[in-house]
């Protein structure tokens, strides 16, 4: 009976591991080859040389996403505590209201902040309606930074919510009958139990936003490039195309320790949780 579970536990693993091999491993190593190679197939390390000249891109990129990141985590940190107080039925409605702009197309909520900030947007609309002038924002390095934090910012709030709805409630009355102060007990207690979470909303809200380039190109108004528009551009030249698996694989690099990081954080907090 055991061996017929273990062999149907097997069965069942293989549209997964075919699954994987295919859209997972395979591109993986096809970017790896392309890298590495030149249009004709043969081996060059010129491709990796050709990276210096986008360390602005590189730069630019790593600054916007994690900018985008903080935002996230200080304005998400606060509304996930708030929701892990609150009661159930509350609760549910809360979270579904968060997750509501998920259910739209990333596509139609990128237009949308287009019609809200554009120079003859929502927006600015009401300001000229107030004679307070205008303000430019699409085109600017803030409307990116906006765009990324409002399309990810559930990835925020829900890894940090989950994290601290399950801290024991007695560590908290504890700490509060020994003399702690809501401040101690947020900086030493909560904070601390919840890391698993914090590092995995930052992955998450992190993550995307380096890879992006839509939101770029549409709030950024095409005035710089982001990594995910310097891979495009490359791709859709045939001469450059392996640059753009070169970029592809430094971002690979990128995402891969990112997940390290949060693998690794999170094991170790599950170590010292049963230990």
């Amino acid at each position: 009976m055991n061996k017929n579970k273990f062999l149907s536990g097997k069965v069942a693993a293989y549209p997964h591991v075919v699954w994987s091999v295919l859209f997972i491993v395979f591109p993986l190593i096809f970017v790896i080859y392309f890298a590495f190679t030149t249009p004709g197939g043969a081996f060059t390390l010129e491709n990796i040389y050709a990276l210096g000249d986008h360390k602005e891109t590189f730069v630019l990129s790593v600054s916007l996403s994690l900018i985008a990141t903080f935002f996230c985590f200080i304005v998400g940190y606060p509304l996930a505590y708030l929701l892990a107080q609150v009661e159930p039925k509350k609760q549910r409605i809360l979270i579904m209201l968060l997750m509501l702009p998920m259910w739209t197309n990333l596509l139609i909520r990128t237009y949308s902040m287009m019609a809200l900030m554009d120079d003859a947007g929502i927006i600015n609309s009401l300001l000229k309606a107030l004679n307070l002038g205008t303000v430019r924002m699409i085109g600017t390095k803030a409307a990116v930074v906006f765009g990324m934090a409002y399309d990810f910012f559930p990835y925020m709030v829900l890894p940090i919510f989950t994290s601290i709805s399950k801290i024991d409630k007695r560590v908290i009355e504890a700490a509060a009958d020994l003399g702690s102060n809501p401040l101690r007990v947020m900086t030493k207690v909560v904070l601390p139990l919840s890391a698993s979470g914090i590092i995995s909303g930052i992955t998450m809200v992190f993550v995307p936003s380096i890879s992006t380039f839509y939101i770029s190109q549409k709030l950024g108004g095409g005035t710089f490039d982001l990594l995910g528009d310097a891979i495009e551009r490359q791709f859709q030249n045939v001469n450059t195309y392996n640059v753009g698996a070169a970029i592809s694989l430094v971002m690979m690099i990128l995402v891969l320790t990112s997940l390290w990081v949060m693998n690794r954080f999170t094991d170790s907090e599950e170590r010292e949780v049963r230990e």
